[in-house]
């Protein structure tokens, strides 16, 4: 979807030597825009046929085409990241319905301009006139400013289309979002950032066919987009305007050759060699969590990065985190599982690219924590035990006792209940009688294993104090 939010981007990476040239009032879809315009305002889609992505909510009959189309009255909350389509889908609705468009942002707008518009927007109203609202990063809004909303959506005074990168689920409050339908957007797929690249280059709002790109030139933006089609244009005009500096005379009848050094020397990103469907996703992860095991927190921050500046995934990398947690340090430090399913919670919350500190932060403290494979080794002994068919019953005072019968049966007598006893803890079978004095979990003396080690022997010598032994 060639959208490009309005403050969304502010807070994403510098991809070449300054900011960002989109003008502070770019939320809104002007009927001509000049050529001047960046090219990231001027491929802006003006129809739903252009629109690119967002398949699952754009679909036939789906809430969020119903409202493009114009029948649809419920207000919105688009949640998603930056340049996935949230200020063009907002103009686009205002469009369909024939709505007057009022657009705010966050980041300068308080309660009086919210209350000013509403005014205004209720004398329309009266006139047989309807106002289409929208609040760009609705998530800095306080709870007043949200709450000065509330009867104007709810009376449907204003079609409210808000758009947030958090989830608005712990950034926007209760009573606005029961009055909105909450609609989650992602990022634009590599084929989608494609064909708006192409687009640009060939239509007249964009570069008229006076470039064409290399394939791995064009593979090299679409890296740099990273799903967001805003960056994807930004970078673009910036490879544009130094390929038309070299060859001043090209045209859509003898286009300009752009090549990968061209753009990394006007993005000021060099090409990482990784492709996220091939071996080296699989060489480049796998190296990323031996890392981690190894205890080398350099290497792992190398692999890291090499991921995250290829466009990988950070769900996926947050994934192996988690994984790595238990796999490779478990109980040697019990700290790391909870950091590594924070950092996979905070990448869901806050999106990229500020969850790279997250991740980056998670694989230090797993990269440096002690080590042991003692929580893998204990599961697979015993399920290679059950898969050896060692599954022998529960034993009777283990089994339940809260049905009508159970103690006809013998189960639940005898049950000693530990937390009648001082220290917690007390001599009785909890094993199958096949596998007692089993010991599955061997902890290693490094990290907290260390006085683990000498807790699980001195438990299992008073829970083993009557046990039979093997």
């Amino acid at each position: 979807m060639s959208e490009f939010d309005g403050a969304d981007g502010g807070d994403a990476p510098v991809l070449f030597g300054g900011p960002e040239s989109e003008p502070a009032d770019a939320g809104a879809l002007p009927a001509a825009v000049s050529m001047g315009a960046p090219l990231a305002v001027r491929m802006r889609p003006t129809t739903l046929a252009e629109v690119l992505g967002q398949d699952h909510l754009l679909g036939q009959g789906a809430p969020l085409r119903r409202l493009v189309e114009g029948s649809g009255a419920s207000s919105v909350i688009l949640y998603g990241p930056p340049g996935t389509g949230k200020t063009t889908l907002a103009s686009l609705i205002s469009s369909a319905t024939g709505r007057h468009f009022e657009s705010l942002s966050a980041l300068s707008a308080g309660v009086k301009e919210v209350r000013a518009i509403i005014d205004l927007a209720r004398k329309r109203m009266v006139l047989g006139g309807q106002t289409v609202l929208f609040i760009d990063e609705v998530h800095r809004f306080s709870k007043t400013q949200q709450d000065a909303l509330l009867s104007a959506v709810e009376n449907r005074i204003v079609l409210l289309v808000a758009a947030t990168t958090e989830n608005p689920s712990f950034s926007v409050v209760s009573p606005l979002l029961s009055r909105s339908l909450v609609l989650q957007l992602q990022p634009l797929s590599p084929s989608d950032i494609r064909e708006l690249v192409r687009r640009a280059l060939a239509d007249e709002r964009g570069l008229g066919g006076a470039l064409t790109l290399a394939e791995d030139a064009e593979e090299h933006l679409l890296q740099i987009a990273g799903g967001d089609a805003r960056r994807a244009l930004t970078a673009l005009e910036a490879v544009s305007e130094t390929a038309l500096s070299a060859n001043p005379g090209a045209s859509s009848a003898a286009p300009g050759l752009v090549d990968l050094s061209m753009v990394e020397a006007s993005v000021n990103k060099a090409a990482v060699r990784y492709d996220r469907d091939g071996d080296q996703h699989y060489d480049v992860a796998s190296a990323f969590i031996k890392s981690i095991r190894g205890s080398d927190v350099d290497a792992a921050m190398h692999y890291l990065a090499r991921m995250l500046t290829a466009g990988e995934d950070p769900r996926f990398v947050a994934r192996r985190l988690v994984i790595s947690a238990s796999e490779d340090i478990g109980m040697a430090d019990p700290t790391s599982l909870p950091i590594a399913v924070a950092a996979a919670q905070a990448v869901q919350l806050i999106g990229m690219p500020e969850a790279q500190l997250t991740l980056s932060q998670a694989t230090i403290h797993l990269a440096s924590a002690a080590k042991s494979g003692s929580v893998t080794a204990a599961l697979g002994a015993a399920m290679g035990d059950i898969a050896a068919g060692k599954a022998g019953m529960v034993p009777p005072h283990l089994r339940d006792g809260h049905y009508s019968g159970a103690k006809g049966l013998g189960n639940a007598i005898g049950y000693k209940y530990p937390h009648d006893h001082p220290d917690g803890v007390l001599a009785q079978q909890y094993a199958p009688d096949e596998l007692v004095g089993v010991d599955y979990y061997k902890p290693t003396t490094r990290g907290a294993e260390r006085d683990l080690e000498v807790r699980v022997s001195r438990l299992r010598k008073i829970i083993r104090g009557i046990s039979r032994t093997r």
